[in-house]
């Protein structure tokens, strides 16, 4: 099993959609995979039909008041669920007083059996994304050109430098892809914010490929709680997002 974190200190840039996408369309090719929900908004948990009981949460697990096996469900054939809750905040500051917090979610995957676990974080940097950090073979960063900041993306990857330095030698950073962004858009400021991303001295050697096009069947098929790659199969995004995931496949497996 190998862990991916999605991680950006800004929201807006797509992380949760991203999260989602990704892993149906590594569904899509046979794996399984296991969604961790570790936003207290609880977005991701929201994509689904899904109305978790308060003590079968990630915020439960965290504390040891429930085994993950307990809390985990099936949300589509090949896809599961750890959700949120609106304790989990809580639950982290009160985890992080422990002992060997930051090896806390790492510890409790160990038993996972899927494939893939695919994490989403907070829309800030703070315990959880590092026990996040910790826990995971690979980082992406999604990241939308009108809402970007160089210094808060060169931060990250220092978040993350000193997570491999103290706690997780194996992270790897898979990569920073944009969102909402086609690279023949025509707009001044995102082509100018893109070519500043990708011209920087620390981050453009991490941006990928792939970028995910603004498409409205992605809002679609989250508001009808859908697959996207089944409720719009020849969309922009659907192709998108299968690019992205086999490019992610490749960094991550060339690691």
């Amino acid at each position: 099993m190998k862990t991916i974190v999605l991680a950006n200190n800004k929201g807006g840039v797509g992380k949760t959609t991203s999260v989602l996408n990704l892993a149906d369309a590594l569904v899509a090719r046979g794996h399984t995979v296991l969604l961790i929900d570790g936003d207290q908004q609880g977005n991701l948990t929201q994509s689904f039909t899904y109305n978790p009981p308060p003590e079968r949460t990630l915020a439960s697990v965290l504390l040891g008041r429930m085994e993950l096996s307990e809390a985990v469900q099936e949300m589509r054939p090949g896809l599961y669920l750890l959700p949120s809750g609106g304790d989990l905040n809580d639950a982290v500051a009160k985890r992080a007083e422990q002992p060997g917090a930051e090896l806390a979610l790492r510890k409790l995957l160990m038993p996972v059996q899927t494939d893939y676990t695919i994490v989403d974080t907070p829309g800030s940097m703070g315990k959880f994304t590092d026990m996040a950090l910790t826990a995971a073979h690979g980082v992406l960063i999604p990241v939308h050109p009108e809402v970007y900041g160089i210094r808060g993306l060169v931060n990250l990857l220092g978040r993350c430098d000193m997570i491999v330095d103290g706690l997780n030698p194996s992270l790897k950073i898979l990569g920073l892809f944009f969102t909402q962004y086609n690279r023949n858009d025509r707009r001044v400021v995102l082509r100018s914010n893109v070519e500043a991303i990708e011209g920087h001295s620390v981050l453009g050697p991490y941006v990928l490929r792939s970028t995910i096009r603004d498409n409205v069947a992605v809002k679609e098929a989250q508001n009808q709680k859908q697959n996207l790659f089944e409720y719009a199969p020849e969309s922009n995004a659907a192709t998108d997002y299968t690019v992205l995931t086999s490019e992610l496949l490749d960094r991550l497996n060339n690691e």
